[in-house]
């Protein structure tokens, strides 16, 4: 039994590990998809990952959650609400990518923790200990700092931090799987991203039939993109602890920075070394902290002491 549990969790951390990586490495194919432009890479993407887990899930007969959301109109409404901000994230980010503009999209998913936790404060009327406090006003003082590097608030991170926040907060009442999340999800954004894609056919405008089979495959492939991470995910979170997932969390946005500063050579002044390195000193903060919280009872009133990727963390 042991040897079993231990095959379990070396299976669930490769499944993690490939997860995050996906994730992580995905500024890398954004750029393939140019000529075409963000909005239609978005359209195809909410398209074809219909398509790829319609496939998976008939695969596995997994279909009696349909009709039981379909029953269930206060939650179809969330799930139409978590539609709609998880297309502002990927529009945002697939912008921000191919825009060049990697390094600030990946300060949106290291704050993004922080977010979560404010959010808490704020809508769910949570209670933070003074170490997570602590945590949170790092965060808003690396932002300023921020501020002050780019000249402007980092507003691509800002809309990526508080648009996944907030599908986190939805989700969390949906209380769907990760697959039949993005099902349900990309079943609603389905019928409009079609249409846009049949008006941009007949305007002259779509790359899909004009740039060769090669580009048509790559953006068809996004549906396999968007789903086959959330796979992996779902098969790591049933064999790993949670605080190890929450751990694993930082390998995207750590990846994604690599690539922006390493592979497409963006820029890093000192001011947004200092103001990176204020937002990594806050997750130090908060993860000591939960790390800590995690070795003593808890009781009802402590917040969840480490912000969990949905169960459907598509956002990239």
């Amino acid at each position: 039994m042991a040897g079993s549990s231990k095959g379990e969790g070396r299976i669930g951390l490769l499944n993690g590990f490939a997860a995050y990586g996906m994730w992580g490495l995905v500024p890398l194919f954004w750029p393939l998809l140019k000529p075409a432009g963000a909005v239609e890479i978005l359209a195809h993407r909410m398209v074809w990952s219909l398509f790829f887990v319609a496939a998976a899930l008939l695969v596995v007969r997994r279909w009696a959650w349909a009709g039981e959301l379909l029953r269930q109109p206060r939650r179809l409404g969330l799930v139409v609400i978590a539609a709609a901000v998880i297309t502002v994230n990927w529009g945002v980010y697939i912008w921000a990518v191919n825009s060049g503009h990697v390094v600030e999209a990946s300060l949106g998913y290291f704050i993004n923790p922080l977010v979560t936790i404010a959010m808490g404060v704020l809508i769910l009327k949570e209670r933070l200990r003074p170490v997570q406090w602590a945590a949170v006003g790092v965060g808003l003082a690396a932002v300023l700092v921020l501020t002050v590097g780019y000249g402007r608030p980092p507003w691509i991170s800002l809309c990526l931090a508080f648009s996944f926040a907030t599908y986190g907060l939805v989700k969390k009442k949906v209380n769907l799987g990760g697959v039949e999340s993005l099902a349900a999800e990309t079943a609603i954004q389905f019928l409009p991203a079609l249409a846009y894609l049949l008006w941009l056919s007949a305007h002259g405008g779509a790359t899909f039939a004009s740039e060769g089979a090669g580009h048509a495959a790559l953006l068809a492939s996004t549906g396999v993109v968007t789903a086959l991470p959330l796979v992996c995910f779902g098969a790591a979170a049933i064999r790993v602890p949670l605080s190890t997932l929450g751990l694993l969390q930082y390998l995207a946005p750590v990846f994604q920075f690599l690539l922006g500063v390493v592979y497409f050579g963006e820029e890093m002044p000192a001011e947004r070394w200092a103001g990176f390195g204020l937002v990594w000193l806050a997750l130090v903060l908060l993860t000591a902290d939960a790390w800590r919280s995690a070795r003593r009872p808890k009781t009802s009133a402590e917040v969840p002491q480490v912000p969990q990727v949905p169960s459907a963390a598509v956002d990239v």
